[in-house]
């Protein structure tokens, strides 16, 4: 199938290379030169593993091209995925600027029917918009169809070749039909296509990360009490766990979740919930919860020290979650400027976010080349991220590297009677 996407940023990208990967023809449309540029040489500008070897490989057999010419996307596919982003706006609601004028400019260069695709994370009623602005600028036929995508940074592209789910909504025979055998490929190992109207599809999304967010903050909230009672709440979560009607995931407590998603969808949900003259309550309670998660850090290094003024803090760790570069709302930032703020110098590292990192605070913080000089005359270590490498480091290196072996381990990624044993001051979450 001749496929066109609009927008070349982490959801686009992904979509596209998929696409192609399946045999496709896909041209990805974007407004920035530069971007395109660099597209095009085999260079993408995110971290995501696999992506850059499928965008080559399907580049190199012309199943995946890149262009400014939103007409010539257009023209020549008989799908166009809208993938551009909606950003959070002051009031908390999903800004829809860019999605509206994709749909307004695509609509004036058809040459025939087309189906139209939001696959951009959008409020309940968004289909409905677009299709009135294509409708006003075109006479050619087409069809609006909503296709939320469900991708975890760090496991894109199997998420995306290999869905638990595709959910469709399509509110015409021939759209829908289309969608089936665009999609037959992904599910063939028994994973629904589940057709529905559109207003479904668009809440899907924000209810399945809503939920998640909620497992975060509840266990979050656990481990908080556990800390005030002596419980420990690794012996709690896989008690809990254990519950079939429960399950293990998204319930390892923190210092709060982060990302592209989960604090802009709560934050849309609860705004058209408010629009609809209804009061989100949990997802209130969500946001308030994890905000307060993203202090627990801090506040455990000034209960210890008394005063972080003229302390040196290694962090390790910047980007939301492992596997990504990615660090919007990420928990890193506002421990860093925390720590900045009470006076301490901060001595960071992180695999992959240290450009990103740079971006945000420029040389107010200082760069490690890796994760032990980060540690050098270090008086605290505090864990943000659980990259694979920080899991079984060299204790003894560490310990000599550090001025005071103290660390705060804001993942509970290591055993706190291993690591006592070993001469540190060992601090987690939820755990005695």
């Amino acid at each position: 199938m001749k496929i066109a996407v609009v927008g070349t940023g982490y959801v686009g990208l992904v979509a596209g290379a998929c696409f192609a990967e399946n045999g496709n023809e896909v041209i990805c449309v974007d407004k920035d030169p530069a971007k395109v540029r660099m597209l095009q040489k085999g260079k993408i500008p995110i971290y995501e593993p696999g992506l850059e070897e499928m965008v080559k490989r399907n580049h190199a057999e012309k199943r995946l091209s890149f262009t400014t010419a939103l007409a010539k996307g257009v023209q020549q596919a008989q799908i166009i995925f809208i993938a551009v982003g909606t950003p959070t706006g002051e009031d908390g609601s999903a800004d829809l600027q860019h999605v509206l004028a994709v749909a307004r400019d695509l609509a004036k260069a058809m040459n025939g029917y087309k189906v139209v695709v939001n696959k951009s994370t959008v409020p309940v009623g968004t289909a409905a918009k677009v299709r009135d602005v294509i409708r006003r600028e075109t006479t050619h036929p087409f069809s609006v169809v909503s296709n939320p995508e469900f991708l975890k940074q760090g496991a894109a592209i199997d998420d995306f070749m290999k869905p638990d789910r595709v959910v469709v909504g399509a509110e015409d025979p021939r759209s829908a039909e289309l969608m089936k055998e665009l999609y037959s490929p992904f599910t063939r190992t028994g994973a629904p296509i589940m057709m529905m109207d559109c207003a479904s599809a668009e809440l899907c999304k924000y209810a399945a990360n809503a939920m998640l967010a909620t497992r975060i903050s509840f266990m979050n909230e656990v481990s908080n009490v556990c800390e005030a009672v002596g419980a420990n709440v690794d012996q709690v979560r896989h008690a809990v766990a254990s519950d079939r009607r429960i399950g293990p995931s998204f319930l390892f407590p923190g210092v709060g979740y982060g990302g592209s998603c989960f604090p802009k969808d709560v934050k849309a949900m609860v705004r058209f919930a408010e629009e609809k003259d209804y009061e989100f309550q949990i997802l209130n309670a969500v946001e308030a919860v994890n905000e307060s998660q993203k202090k627990r850090l801090i506040a455990k290094m000034e209960k210890h020290f008394g005063s972080l003024k003229g302390k040196r803090i290694a962090v390790w760790g910047l980007a939301f979650k492992p596997k990504t570069d990615d660090m919007r709302e990420a928990p890193a930032v506002p421990l860093i400027q925390g720590l900045l703020a009470a006076g301490a110098s901060v001595h960071a590292y992180d695999p992959e976010a240290m450009k990103v990192a740079k971006g945000i605070f420029g040389s107010k913080i200082h760069y490690a080349e890796n994760a032990y000089a980060a540690l050098t005359g270090a008086d605290a270590l505090a864990i943000v991220t659980e990259w694979s490498e920080f899991r079984e480091p060299d204790y003894g290196r560490m310990r000599k590297l550090m001025r005071s072996p103290v660390i705060f381990d804001g993942r509970n990624i290591y055993n706190p009677e291993s690591l006592r044993s070993q001469g540190f001051t060992y601090i987690s979450m939820g755990r005695p």
